[in-house]
């Protein structure tokens, strides 16, 4: 290896002249050996004072520009504080309450105003709640499933069920809802035979849960005190469904049916069998002849169930179908059939225990 590897300066370097490299080896010119003995440069054992000032004050700032804000536009940032909790929301109800209300005050002045000036003309209020109930049910099978269950002989056979019902009583109405079946079946026989299975036996169901049921409302109507007896029958199933409105908003916290309609508590299942039960009491010592005050509490009683089951089964019906309401043609309540899900299931129950009580007179 040759010196000038090491990087070794020509002329007047590092090592001196040339006459020095010139000089003999020995102990003190070996070239190696001062090769590894190079003298280091001098430093200064005092620290300049303007230098050691100038560095404390680069040090200072860069310790405050490190506790300070990383970036030029970056605000400092200000000391964390608790967040407040966000003030309590206030229920509400899931509806348009001053639509619902005039609502429910228009239907209750026509169904008044019927009911007690013409009793045809109330029966003419069932059979068109009927078609309409159950125009809106199977528009909601064909959109939402696929059935088509055949509106025509339905429609025919629930009004010639309700007018039967009215003339002639039990037998009229069972036998009109046997030739709506049979209509049903025959009607649907002028399609491709693919669904029909499924649609006649949504047409079946139909027929008796809109119509049919209807129909105890205008056996009641039969009756001498006939239109107190319906008058009962809306008022306990319109308290019934008040109370449980009214006590579960307010008090309600432990779920009745979660899978089925999770709005519905057992606190308010409470309320409408405790109104339900004192309206009862009222209207059977009040409205209806030979009636006692006990009656209504078991009237009451029956009513609360009754009307829960039935809003309960067209939640049911709903939930399968994917839908909130079954129409819209009624502000604040949705469809008709949504008014009469806790008055079709109710209307035998209320006929049946006012016969067993007071007779069908």
């Amino acid at each position: 290896m040759n010196d000038s590897s090491w990087g070794a300066p020509q002329g007047a370097g590092y090592w001196g002249t040339p006459e020095m490299r010139a000089a003999p080896a020995g102990p003190a010119h070996d070239v190696h050996g001062a090769q590894q003995t190079r003298p280091m440069p001098n430093v200064p054992d005092v620290p300049d004072a303007g230098r050691d000032a100038q560095s404390r004050d680069d040090r200072d700032r860069e310790a405050a520009h490190v506790s300070g804000p990383l970036f030029r536009d970056e605000k400092p940032q200000e000391p964390m504080s608790t967040p407040l909790p966000p003030p309590p929301q206030k229920k509400r109800a899931g509806r348009d309450l001053r639509a619902a209300i005039g609502v429910g005050v228009g239907l209750g002045a026509v169904i008044g105003v019927s009911l007690f000036i013409v009793k045809a003309a109330f029966i003419g209020v069932i059979v068109a709640a009927v078609v309409v109930g159950l125009w809106e049910l199977t528009s909601r099978l064909q959109e939402r499933k696929g059935i088509k269950a055949p509106l025509v002989p339905l429609a025919v056979g629930g009004a010639a069920m309700v007018v039967a019902g009215y003339a002639r009583g039990p037998e009229g109405a069972w036998i009109a809802m046997a030739l709506t079946a049979l209509a049903v079946l025959v009607w649907r026989m002028t399609e491709p035979p693919d669904g029909y299975l499924k649609d006649v036996t949504a047409g079946v169901f139909a027929a008796f849960y809109v119509p049919f049921l209807a129909t105890f409302v205008a056996l009641m109507l039969t009756a001498d005190d006939g239109s107190w007896r319906v008058l009962t029958f809306l008022i306990l199933t319109v308290v019934s469904d008040t109370g449980a409105y009214a006590v579960g908003w307010r008090f309600g916290t432990h779920k009745l049916a979660p899978r089925i309609s999770p709005g519905k508590t057992r606190e308010g299942l409470f309320g409408a069998v405790a109104f339900a039960m004192v309206a009862g009491a009222l209207c059977m010592e009040f409205l209806i002849d030979d009636g006692a005050w006990w009656q209504g509490l078991l009237l009451g009683l029956a009513v609360a169930a009754s009307a829960t089951l039935g809003d309960l089964g067209e939640s049911m019906i709903k939930r399968d179908l994917g839908i909130k309401d079954m129409g819209t043609l009624l502000p604040g309540h949705g469809g008709i059939m949504d008014r009469l899900d806790s008055l079709l299931p109710t209307a035998p129950v209320v006929w049946l225990l006012l016969v067993l009580f007071v007779g069908s007179g």
